[in-house]
């Protein structure tokens, strides 16, 4: 894996875990040398991830939609800022960019755009890992809920398995990138 999509807030949530998690993200993407794309973003947990990924020497690609410049107060360093027409392309853009996707905690967007790649990801239009990263139990009951879909049999569990769930962002980086060689492998070999 190159390069990771991050999904996250904003806004910078009620505590300073939240801001803090996507430092330390930051951190571990630099010691993969792994490069993040995301939102756009220079408040909340968005700015948090860029700054933090910047100063450590990562390329960080932007991509954020025209309506959302002056609202989410696009990042003015980044090494990459897409401005695009639309949600839709702002996650077909990122998709396109990204060998894999991260969602640190957020809103209903964060949700909204994770819940898209994975959905991808079921549907066989891109075969690239998925994680959650699960600060202080942020996703327990979106996890909860999940399973509950299963027992309910909407969802299979080989695609609830397509969802990687850490607290540690280290031990989810590793398990999207044994994720990411397994598939490239499968991929390779057909």
């Amino acid at each position: 894996m190159r390069t990771v999509c991050v999904f996250c807030g904003s806004r910078p949530g009620r505590g300073l875990e939240y801001p803090e998690a996507a430092r330390r993200l930051a951190a571990s993407l630099a010691r993969r040398d792994i490069s993040v794309v995301y939102g756009g973003a220079s408040v909340g947990v968005m700015g948090a991830l860029a700054d933090a990924a910047l100063e450590l020497g990562i390329e960080v690609t932007g991509v954020i939609p025209a309506q959302l410049m002056d609202r989410e107060l696009s990042h003015k360093h980044l090494t990459a800022l897409h401005i695009v027409e639309s949600m839709h392309e702002r996650k077909a853009l990122m998709g396109s960019l990204s060998d894999g996707f991260i969602a640190l905690p957020g809103g209903l967007g964060t949700l909204e755009e994770f819940f898209e790649v994975l959905t991808w990801n079921q549907l066989g239009i891109h075969a690239k890992p998925c994680g959650l990263l699960n600060i202080d139990g942020f996703y327990d009951s979106l996890t909860s809920f999940l399973d509950h879909t299963v027992c309910e049999e909407f969802v299979p569990e080989a695609h609830r398995s397509f969802m990687l769930v850490e607290r540690d962002p280290d031990l989810l980086l590793e398990d999207m990138q044994r994720r990411h060689a397994k598939m490239q492998t499968v991929r390779n070999a057909v």
